[in-house]
């Protein structure tokens, strides 16, 4: 038999071999079998290669949600590590102006994102999430601040500096409720306050641990604090809705992976997720104001 008859005879003994390995399989073993691809001829699909490493820069709001988003990326990605910088936005901007690496990062703001943008340092930001500001009030001090009105009754408060995201919020809403609550209500607010921090999860600390009586953080930062502190909304009115853009950063080590993650929290899972942490969706998308 010649060289090429015998190649021939050879691959329909395999075809025949590997029909015959399917067709003995149980039913359950030859389904999981088609639907995961193994043993079938088909391997997990490798991470490109050198991107075995993932990180992201992300606003302190995002740390719960983006935690257990990470864990999952991980299990879909065998091999990769998913690190993650958790700051005051402003901080992650300035690290990321003075070439610390990131591979993406996500802002709780627009203001630090464009400014990143400008300077040619991330590339083609998309919001992926809206959040609101609440007010949070220490549990022994929940009767005597039941609304925004009654917020200059504390008698010690903690915000946001005016740098964060949330200290910037924060401000445009006290201007605002100077239009109904009186000219002089931030001024009085403001009297109240004994420190300004650099991060909405710092303002959340102090105020669980009793260090003030109020601030005022996201809702989603509210949310998983569950019962430390007690929760006070601010009038739809005078509230503001931050959004959150994210963007893979220019000169990524892993421009691969970042572009997953990205893709990741656009998906339906991944909305999914934040909608549980308690963000909005973006404008247009879905359910929120």
């Amino acid at each position: 038999m010649k060289g090429p008859a015998r190649a021939s005879k050879r691959r329909m003994q395999m075809r025949r071999s590997r029909r015959c390995f399917l067709l003995c399989l149980p039913p359950l073993a030859l389904a999981a079998c088609v639907v995961s691809g193994v043993g079938c001829g088909r391997a997990e699909p490798a991470p490109a290669k050198g991107e075995d490493r993932l990180v992201v820069f992300a606003a302190a709001s995002l740390r719960d949600v983006f935690a257990a988003m990470g864990e999952d990326f991980e299990r879909a990605h065998a091999g990769v590590e998913v690190t993650f910088n958790f700051a005051g936005t402003q901080e992650l901007r300035a690290q990321l102006e003075h070439g610390a690496a990131a591979d993406v990062f996500a802002s709780a703001d627009q203001r630090h994102m464009d400014e990143l943008v400008g300077s040619g340092r991330a590339v083609s930001p998309v919001v992926f999430a809206r959040n609101e500001p609440v007010i949070v009030v220490a549990r022994e001090s929940a009767g005597a601040i039941r609304g925004l009105a009654d917020l200059p009754a504390a008698s010690r408060i903690v915000l946001g500096a005016p740098e964060v995201p949330i200290g910037r919020y924060t401000e445009e809403i006290l201007d605002r409720a100077s239009a109904s609550l009186g000219a002089d209500f931030r001024a009085r607010v403001e009297g109240k306050v004994v420190s300004r921090e650099l991060s909405v999860r710092q303002v959340l600390t102090k105020v669980r641990l009793g260090e003030a009586q109020a601030g005022v953080v996201y809702r989603t930062d509210a949310q998983a604090a569950q019962d430390g502190v007690a929760l006070v909304a601010i009038p739809p009115e005078i509230n503001v809705v931050a959004e959150y853009p994210i963007a893979v950063v220019a000169g990524a080590a892993h421009p691969g992976l970042a572009r997953a993650w990205v893709d990741v929290v656009l998906s339906e899972a991944g909305q999914s997720a934040l909608r549980r942490a308690g963000f909005l969706a973006p404008a247009g998308r879905g359910p929120g104001p």
